[in-house]
């Protein structure tokens, strides 16, 4: 144990630990404050804020991507199938119109997903936050509710000019860069090579005389 010398010293003087803390307030208080005065002052938020989700209805094609993605499951799709007829086809084709479309946010964990894998840009984030309901059933958004979060989403930030290309704009440019040079490019008349004759086998040289046959002698007549 320690004795009553150790511990005072280890006590150290009384009343510092008060003045300790009156330093700090006392510090605190020369310091200007940063606190946003909400509600009566709106916060200034981020551009990449996760507020509400907000749905393009006319840009959804019932994949249900984002219903099976959705970690908490509380995305909740219905659609129908509807004959549409196209001029010059045999037969009419089918397409899937959106009947239900509600997010439960008294699940939603606001992680993003069903925003990333959407192939047809049809749900968007808005910074809006302020949407608190008395009843809990009331947090289930319906695709009209939905829908009216699309007037508060902003404008896509724009791209870094330092920074690569979106693949869109790369592949725009690309096939406008076909046409061009093609236009620019000198048109110059085909030339028909001259047709040559074509070259004879050489023939081959007739046989001087038979080879069995003896010569003979042009005075007698007789094999010499």
């Amino acid at each position: 144990m320690l004795r009553m010398s150790e511990r005072s010293e280890s006590a150290g003087v009384p009343g510092s630990g008060l003045v300790k803390g009156l330093a700090v307030t006392l510090k605190t208080m020369t310091k200007r404050s940063t606190t946003q005065q909400y509600p009566d002052v709106v916060p200034d938020l981020p551009p990449r804020s996760r507020g509400v989700i907000a749905l393009l209805e006319e840009n959804c094609t019932v994949c249900m991507l984002c219903a099976r993605e959705c970690p908490d499951w509380c995305i909740y799709i219905d659609s129908h199938k509807e004959e549409v007829a196209v001029p010059g086809a045999a037969r009419p084709r089918q397409r899937n119109v959106l009947d239900r479309f509600d997010i439960d946010f008294s699940l939603c964990m606001y992680c993003g997903i069903c925003i990333e894998v959407c192939p047809f840009d049809a749900l968007y984030w808005s910074p809006e936050f302020e949407y608190s309901e008395y009843d809990i059933k009331d947090l289930l958004h319906d695709k009209d509710h939905l829908g009216e979060w699309m007037a508060t989403v902003p404008p896509p930030p724009a791209h870094d000019p330092q920074g690569e290309p979106a693949k869109e704009e790369t592949a725009a440019a690309r096939k406008a860069a076909v046409p061009a040079a093609s236009a620019a490019r000198p048109t110059v008349p085909a030339v028909r090579p001259e047709r040559r004759p074509a070259a004879r086998p050489p023939t081959a040289e007739p046989a001087a005389a038979d080879a069995g046959t003896p010569e003979t002698d042009a005075g007698e007549g007789t094999p010499t």
